[in-house]
């Protein structure tokens, strides 16, 4: 009698073996699977902003302070001799322990998707606190702190301190002077000489820049030169085409933001009196209006 064929592929096999393949082959396709998914999770996200490139030095009574990558350097209580250099591949400014001021705040124009200019341009000429001959007696660097391209520096008297955070980028929130003293502190900005205040059409905002046109390709190209002061627990007490005064109240901060950054559709500055950080700004997230189109001087 003839044996019986199988009726289907497995028919006739061993079963254990069948079952063996199977879950081995499903093991593989799920171990491929898992390695998919962990080389998307750790695919780094896109950013539509160019890379960083920032790298702080300072000069201090003649000795330069550039740690190595990811390294800090750390000063305290150091007498100042002069002005304080701070030097970046994009930004570099003064400081003055002796009146607490910036000074020379400039854009390098260093390549960069980001720059705003193309050659080194002054974005103010200051930034001043007014205070009193008691109030700035026996000043002294009392800490800075470099790593790459941030910088934080306090400078301190028996009366009060001013506090300074800068990041060496092209564009965004880069800037910002906390005063802590007894009472309120005037400060006082004054523009670089090829800039102005105005308002801009789209937001009704007061923006400052230099009313040039972008540059969208070649060797010059640039983004359009824009900013505007971002002043928190701060009130502004008189504007012109070239300087804004403004009084600080203790655990406010006057800060700057850069870029596309300075006209969108944002709420304004919130009431942070603890721990506000120049680079805390929302970017990205917000609608961004028109750039301005001959925007003309306040006061002009």
């Amino acid at each position: 009698m003839p044996l019986a064929r199988p009726t289907s592929p497995s028919a006739g096999r061993n079963p254990g073996r069948t079952a063996g393949r199977t879950a081995g082959r499903t093991a593989l396709v799920a171990a491929a699977l898992a390695t998919a998914a962990a080389s998307l999770l750790a695919a780094p996200a896109a950013s539509a902003k160019a890379a960083p490139t920032g790298d702080f030095a300072v000069v201090v009574n003649g000795t330069t302070y550039n740690p190595a990558a990811g390294r800090d350097v750390k000063l305290q209580d150091v007498t100042a001799n002069g002005r304080i250099a701070v030097r970046g591949v994009n930004v570099r400014f003064d400081l003055d322990v002796a009146t607490f001021g910036v000074y020379d705040y400039t854009l390098t124009g260093a390549p960069s998707a980001d720059r705003m200019v193309t050659s080194p341009t002054v974005v103010f000429a200051s930034k001043v606190p007014t205070l009193t001959s008691a109030q700035r007696a026996g000043a002294r660097l009392s800490q800075l702190e470099v790593k790459d391209d941030t910088l934080t520096a306090i400078l301190s008297t028996s009366a009060g301190k001013l506090k300074v955070q800068a990041k060496d980028a092209p564009a965004g929130g880069i800037f910002q002077m906390e005063p802590e003293f007894a009472g309120p502190v005037t400060l006082t900005h004054v523009l670089g000489p090829d800039l102005f205040y105005f308002v801009n059409p789209f937001t009704g905002k007061i923006n400052f820049g230099d009313g040039l046109d972008p540059v969208t390709s070649g060797a010059g190209a640039h983004q359009m030169l824009l900013g505007k002061d971002s002043p928190q627990v701060a009130t502004k007490t008189s504007q012109t085409g070239t300087t804004t005064t403004w009084v600080v109240q203790p655990g406010g901060r006057l800060g700057g933001v850069l870029g596309e950054d300075a006209i969108e559709l944002s709420a304004g500055a919130t009431s942070c009196t603890s721990q506000c950080q120049a680079e805390n700004q929302v970017r990205g997230s917000l609608p961004i209006p028109p750039l301005p189109t001959d925007p003309t001087p306040i006061g002009g």
